[in-house]
């Protein structure tokens, strides 16, 4: 794994390092359950920076925008521990009206610890759903890819 930042996607994926530390584990040394949500967060974050999109852009455009998870089913595999060097993964499948879906792994050593299928809402500053705006949509359509081709990635060893 680089241990650069490697805030690219290719071929519709995204890898993200994320170091385990201390603070990120309960009393038994392994990572707190909540904190896998945190290190998804960032990926997902990351993915956006990568199109060019930015959350503060977008909640100061007139017309204010955020993005918010409705919806995350969750698949804990395997513990993560201290000093991991863990990656994210995480890839665009498809936007639908105000909705994104997003497959995302936490892997370690080419093994998934962690997978989540994610529905994400494009809304309003008054927390309404909105049609993605199509100057946003079109930064993330180049880097949409089929669900069969993360399924491929995350599991080739």
């Amino acid at each position: 794994m680089n241990d650069l930042l490697q805030n690219s996607i290719q071929n519709g994926i995204h890898r993200l390092p994320v170091r385990v530390y201390y603070e990120d584990t309960d009393f038994s040394g392994v990572v707190y359950h909540a904190n896998y949500l945190r290190f998804a967060e960032r990926g997902r974050s990351e993915f956006l920076h990568s199109c060019g999109i930015h959350h503060s852009d977008l909640f100061s455009r007139p017309d204010p925008l955020a993005f918010t998870v409705v919806n995350m089913n969750i698949d804990f595999l395997a513990p993560a521990k201290i000093d991991d060097r863990l990656e994210v993964v995480s890839a665009y499948i498809f936007i639908k009206g105000a909705r994104l879906h997003i497959k995302q792994a936490i892997m370690l050593d080419h093994r998934v610890l962690w997978r989540a299928d994610v529905h994400v809402a494009c809304i309003t500053a008054a927390a309404r759903p909105v049609r993605m705006p199509r100057d946003v949509s079109s930064l993330l359509e180049p880097h949409l890819t089929q669900e069969e081709h993360f399924l491929n990635f995350i599991d080739k060893p």
